[in-house]
């Protein structure tokens, strides 16, 4: 906690906490500006958009812990997803119960990936208020970058909280409130209903399509900044996700051709900081300082300063054919195995990186039958040949399926990627109620607007 006043939005309740304490150490950060403050120059402006990036990781001593792209968006995709290919042996019950998919509306990791997202989209909403404060030289790229932040966020939110897509209700079916302006105070206008999914992705389309036309190919900070690749990347998801397989494989094809990124020579060098920078598009930037990687937190064993939770089952170790380096990419300790992904505890969280675009390219040219950049045949042998894996004959959408599981495993996608495909997680369909969150039961309690999933009390 610090002196400058920090305040979180909460949709449906649309709670503001007003926190402050008074301490002759205490700091102004870097990330928060006085809430009295109106943001009146451009270094108010930037500082907010910092503090927007701050809400994509929440650092360790903020109020709460789950901390959206630095881990919770990642493991709740893997562990409701899952059907045995991980046992979660850990203590908390709150993740113990989204592997079970018997998630309570009291779960507190669920109640704060749904404070921590509003509250980023807040401060993202605050930068976009304000744009006419910055300069015309910078005006575009601070934009974009916020436009990027939210319309992630609200990709992942939509994907937690709605039913998939394409179970054929998107228009009816209610997905997340979308919040666009800036929410400092509260009155009964602020108490929000939720837009159905198909109005959460168009929103999230016309954010990151603006962001992609908005932003540099790249930025002085690094790969830890919203850039036009990363807006393209996001955007190949949430078209995939759509099942619009020219969009996706369109927007995979402007990341891959742009020239900014290069894959890694060695996979083991793509979960390395020190030698993965060409390869990752955005990631999460973590330091000894600020931030949490909640990927090594429950991935990682205790040896590699993680808490062993998250173990590999021999299961899906057994899908990796003999030579394939990430076959190998596992650790054990005890009697368990872990993935080597995340061995670092201070080392940065990929979120999207160029392998993921080919894996793109690769299916959705299956799909639609053409060979825009490569064959898919040419992308799937790409990526194989640097896990020096035998390279395929010949491939049909089954084996670019396959190939997507075992170079993406443990990255956040399982869910998605069976729900798109109407998939089932063992017996459970892929659009069962028990796949979907629920609205956290204090947003319920407080917003008489808001309408709980099916299937929870």
């Amino acid at each position: 906690m610090n002196s400058s006043i920090k305040y979180w939005l909460y949709v449906g309740s649309v709670s503001l906490l007003l926190t402050a304490c008074d301490s002759r150490l205490d700091v102004v950060p870097t990330q928060s500006i006085e809430q009295g403050q109106a943001l009146n120059t451009e270094q108010d402006v930037q500082i907010t958009l910092t503090g927007a990036y701050d809400g994509l990781n929440t650092s360790a001593a903020a109020q709460n812990g789950a901390n959206l792209f630095g881990g919770a968006f990642q493991y709740i995709g893997d562990l409701l997803g899952d059907n045995r290919d991980v046992v979660f042996g850990g203590t908390y019950a709150t993740i113990d119960e989204i592997w079970r998919k018997t998630v309570t509306t009291s779960n507190t990791v669920n109640r704060d990936v749904w404070l921590n997202s509003y509250s980023t989209i807040n401060r993202t909403n605050n930068v976009l208020s304000a744009l006419p404060k910055v300069s015309e030289a910078n005006r575009g790229n601070i934009e974009g970058q916020a436009r990027f932040i939210r319309g992630a966020v609200y990709f992942e939110l939509v994907k937690l909280y709605g039913k998939s897509w394409n179970d054929g209700t998107a228009t009816a079916n209610a997905g997340v409130p979308l919040v666009l302006t800036p929410t400092t105070s509260v009155s009964d206008a602020d108490y929000r209903a939720r837009n159905t999914v198909a109005e959460v992705y168009t929103q999230v389309l016309d954010d990151l399509t603006k962001a992609e036309s908005l932003l540099p190919a790249t930025q002085s900070g690094g790969t830890g900044f919203a850039t036009k690749g990363a807006a393209a990347a996001i955007l190949a998801r949430v078209y995939l996700q759509q099942q619009n397989y020219a969009a996706a494989r369109d927007a995979a094809n402007r990341v891959i051709a742009s020239g900014t990124y290069s894959l890694e020579s060695n996979f083991t060098d793509v979960f390395n900081d020190a030698t993965n920078d060409n390869e990752l598009i955005f990631k999460i930037i973590i330091t000894d300082q600020d931030g949490v990687n909640d990927m090594n937190t429950f991935y990682a064993s205790v040896p590699n300063q993680g808490r062993g939770d998250v173990r590999v089952q021999s299961k899906f170790r057994q899908l990796y054919a003999a030579g394939d380096v990430r076959g190998t990419f596992f650790n054990t300790a005890g009697q368990n195995t872990f993935t080597s992904k995340f061995n670092d505890q201070y080392g940065d969280v990929p979120v999207v990186r160029l392998a993921e675009m080919y894996l793109v390219r690769a299916e959705t040219n299956q799909r639609l039958n053409t060979s825009i950049g490569a064959t898919p045949l040419a992308d799937v042998n790409l990526i194989r040949n640097r896990a020096k894996a035998a390279p395929l004959t010949a491939v049909d959408l089954n084996a670019v399926l396959l190939e997507r599981r075992l170079e993406l495993a443990f990255e956040g996608q399982q869910l998605a990627d069976i729900k798109r495909t109407a998939g089932t997680v063992g017996t459970v369909a892929y659009n069962a109620n028990n796949l979907v969150l629920p609205i956290p039961q204090r947003e319920i309690d407080t917003n008489k607007k808001l309408v709980q999933n099916p299937g929870y009390n």
